[in-house]
């Protein structure tokens, strides 16, 4: 049987209890596999590359959108990303190839985003299109980081991982976003590998254009859909609650358990997360 699964940023930036309590679990060898994983980026990685996503506080985005001094936020956000990696040497992680991998990752943002900036200099643009390139270029960034760390770290405790790199960085192909969803699973063996695909997707539609901060949903449902998956499963570190226990807290939130798409589509339209949360 073949899943996929999608991990929050919050529970991801727990990935010990992760790698216990969900991929290993207990499971022997034989079945082990035939999972794909869908990463979030790490808790708050994706405030900073953008903004925040309750209280609207600026990120790496906003410095590039008024012509600040982004290169060296990027700079500050790779050594907070370092940080976050040094709490998972514990569990396996390779801190020197994962430093390299990430630095090299920004470097190669840094390098698109200049160019768009000097091409937005020129005046002979519409900007709106490239501020948007932008805001996927920066958001991939912490998918990209979660899912090779989550390949570093399995591989290293015997586990064959496979990383599926979707955010497009090294390809100039003009795919739509199922097609290099396609393309980055036809030729895998699902039996043989746990795949680990970044919750962003880079499409000629543009992912963020049309679902924003949601993107990472829609990559999972995606991949599902193209695999013809049995199950899909979505991990959440909360269930639907009365109220957020980040607010009010852990005892005076009641979780309600099991609901309908009816209710959790009509709490979608006000704003809510509460449709992920679907048993």
């Amino acid at each position: 049987m073949l899943t996929v699964e999608k991990i929050g940023g919050t529970s991801m930036s727990q990935f010990g209890d992760c790698l216990n309590n969900i991929i290993k679990n207990s499971r022997t060898e034989e079945n082990m596999y035939n999972r794909i994983f869908v990463v979030s980026a790490y808790n708050n990685v994706t405030n900073w590359l953008l903004e925040h996503k309750k209280t609207g506080e600026s990120g790496v985005y906003a410095k590039f959108l008024h012509n600040e001094e982004y290169e060296t936020a990027l700079d500050e956000l790779c050594n907070k990303l370092l940080e976050i990696n040094k709490t998972f040497e514990s569990i396996g992680l390779d801190l020197e190839e994962a430093s390299k991998f990430l630095k090299h990752r920004i470097k190669q943002a840094k390098t698109y985003l200049s160019s768009m900036h000097k091409v937005l200099a020129s005046g002979y643009v519409e900007k709106s299109n490239l501020y948007l390139a932008a805001r996927e270029i920066l958001a991939s960034l912490g998918e990209a980081h979660s899912a090779w760390n989550t390949v570093n770290i399995l591989n290293n405790n015997h586990i064959n991982a496979t990383f599926i790199d979707l955010c497009g960085f090294n390809d100039n192909e003009p795919l739509t976003i199922d097609e290099r969803i396609h393309k980055a699973f036809q030729e895998i063996d699902f039996s043989k590998t746990l795949c680990i695909a970044t919750g962003y997707t880079k499409g000629t539609e543009g992912i963020m254009r049309a679902f924003d901060r949601g993107y990472s949903e829609v990559t999972f449902s995606k991949i599902a859909v193209d695999v013809h998956a049995d199950e899909a499963v979505i991990h959440k570190e909360f269930h639907l609650s009365s109220a957020d226990p980040n607010i009010v807290g852990i005892e005076k939130s009641i979780p309600v358990g099991r609901t309908n798409f009816i209710i959790a589509d009509q709490l979608a339209d006000v704003g809510m997360e509460y449709s992920e949360y679907i048993e």
